[in-house]
């Protein structure tokens, strides 16, 4: 093995032994401000407000939205005591797959990589076709000029691909920028709809338990805990922290406690300016252009077309955050072997993973340039493949991260029970257990409701195949671990361990 810095090798498992900065990114990039801000981004707030919730009120008819919000913050911050705790014992860029390895061993790591690896970029492919689907709305209603979607599709990849390459304190900026103009709008909204209230006032009966009854609302879960993504991936980034011990698990409780408040009150706004009795029959007329017929009739013209500007960037944004959070997870998986060793390098002196960003770029627009082919249909078309792009890959991301925090709550409990913390720990076990619970019950909910998320007739194909891509992804990353456990026992068990390993590897070279 070379011990030349500016060359590397690989071992005969395929993982990296490059000895320079390549093979580490590069710390003290963020605090608590912009780990914060990259991490809310994803959740990409006037997105939710302005597509999820007019589409949970119109499908599922359960009225108590707001309540459900609530609901889910608990669930998601009893999750996040296990993980967060977790986060002090692990920082590597691998986040949900490192933490699996640490508690479930490799293979099952190797499986959780794959699984990530998919659903993040399922999760940041489906918004580039909602993101064209918006712009060449907004290029019809403002410049009179019609252009196909795939078009500002393309060119928001190529973009998103070239600041992927930047400093992740540089995207930071772009995304914190983008991220308090759009929720400083939803607020105006929020806070005119109290003023100017519908025909029952400001009436509470959203948060009221009996409207959380009905045959939709185990879809409804799904929808609403999707519009949660995002807060998870603070572990992503605790290589690019200065005291990720400190910053990862206090970025997260902020992040899963500021969604669980914004959304919960932005949904019951939006039940208050039509009355809670109206909200679905509204719902279901308005869908999407719910929202801006709101502030339209409160806020003037002039807001509202601010306002379809912001939805798009909005969307630019959470595209730019999840396309991070996937060239990470490509570098983690370069470093440890999973991928090859050339995805665990970074990129010159911004010290990003360059690697995994052009890789999530050359998906993206591969995808888009399917879709575009299958496209026959105008872009106002509600059954057009643009609108599929979306549902399809969301729907689908979203399930692979649901079953992913499951599996992290299980690897938290076993971690600490290895490690003989069983009883200092015995608050958080069992507040993972009871959250990995609850996750499973969602993640049972969105497979069989799975054709009504993604607007499918009962017994479609997609009902089945596209669930199957997340338990086809868990397939082949489990035979993946399995080989190498049996062929390179070595890089085997070194899933999950990352930066870590390459401390270790340095500190024994320097041990006479």
């Amino acid at each position: 093995m070379t011990t030349d810095s500016s060359r590397s090798t690989t071992t005969p498992g395929g993982i990296s032994t490059f000895k320079g900065q390549e093979r580490a990114l590069r710390s003290d990039r963020l605090g608590t401000g912009g780990l914060l801000l990259s991490v809310l981004a994803a959740t990409a707030p006037l997105m939710v407000v302005a597509g999820v919730m007019p589409t949970t009120f119109a499908v599922m008819g359960i009225v108590g939205q707001p309540l459900l919000f609530v609901v889910l913050g608990v669930v998601l911050v009893l999750f996040g005591i296990g993980y967060a705790e977790m986060s002090r014992h692990v920082h590597n860029a691998g986040a949900f797959y490192a933490y699996i390895s640490r508690g479930l061993g490799g293979t099952a790591g190797a499986s959780a990589a794959l699984v990530a690896l998919v659903a993040y970029s399922a999760l940041q492919v489906g918004i580039y076709g909602i993101f064209g689907f918006e712009v060449a709305g907004l290029f019809a209603t403002y410049a009179d000029l019609e252009i196909a979607w795939w078009i500002p599709a393309l060119a928001a990849a190529l973009v998103v691909g070239a600041l992927g390459r930047l400093k992740i304190d540089v995207n930071a900026r772009v995304l914190g920028v983008l991220l308090i103009v759009e929720v400083a709008l939803v607020v105006i909204f929020d806070v005119a709809a109290v003023a100017d209230p519908g025909p029952q006032g400001l009436s509470l009966h959203a948060f009221n338990p009996d409207t959380l009854t009905g045959a939709g609302l185990g879809t409804a879960l799904c929808f609403c805990i999707a519009a949660f993504l995002g807060f998870e991936q603070a572990p992503v980034y605790a290589e690019e922290t200065s005291r990720p011990h400190i910053l990862v698990p206090r970025v997260m409780f902020l992040a899963v406690g500021g969604v669980a408040v914004f959304f919960a009150l932005s949904s019951w706004a939006l039940t208050v300016a039509t009355g809670p009795a109206a909200i679905v029959g509204e719902a279901r007329q308005q869908s999407a252009g719910l929202l801006f017929t709101l502030t339209e009739d409160r806020l003037g013209g002039t807001f509202t077309d601010v306002l379809h500007i912001l939805f798009v960037t909005g969307m630019f944004a959470a595209l730019l955050s999840f396309h991070n959070v996937v060239a990470r997870y490509a570098f983690a998986m370069g470093r440890e072997g999973l991928l090859p060793a050339a995805f665990g390098r970074t990129t010159g002196a911004s010290g990003a993973p360059g690697t995994g960003s052009l890789l999530q770029t050359a998906v993206s627009v591969l995808v888009v340039a399917a879709f575009a082919v299958a496209d026959d249909k105008p872009v106002g078309d509600p059954t057009a493949p643009v609108l599929h792009l979306f549902t399809w890959c969301g729907n689908l991301g979203a399930l692979g991260v649901i079953v992913l925090m499951a599996a992290a709550s299980l690897s938290v409990v076993v971690f600490f029970v290895r490690r003989g913390a069983a009883g200092a720990q015995a608050w958080r076990l069992v507040t993972s257990a009871l959250a990995g619970i609850a996750l499973l019950v969602i993640a049972g909910y969105t497979v069989r409701d799975f054709d009504v998320l993604v607007g499918a007739g009962p017994g479609s194909a997609l009902s089945w195949a596209l669930p199957g891509i997340i338990g086809l992804a868990l397939v082949i990353g489990l035979l993946q671990g399995l080989v190498l456990r049996s062929r390179a026992p070595e890089a085997h068990a070194r899933i999950g361990l990352g930066n870590e390993a390459f401390q270790l590897e340095k500190a024994a070279e320097k041990t006479p």
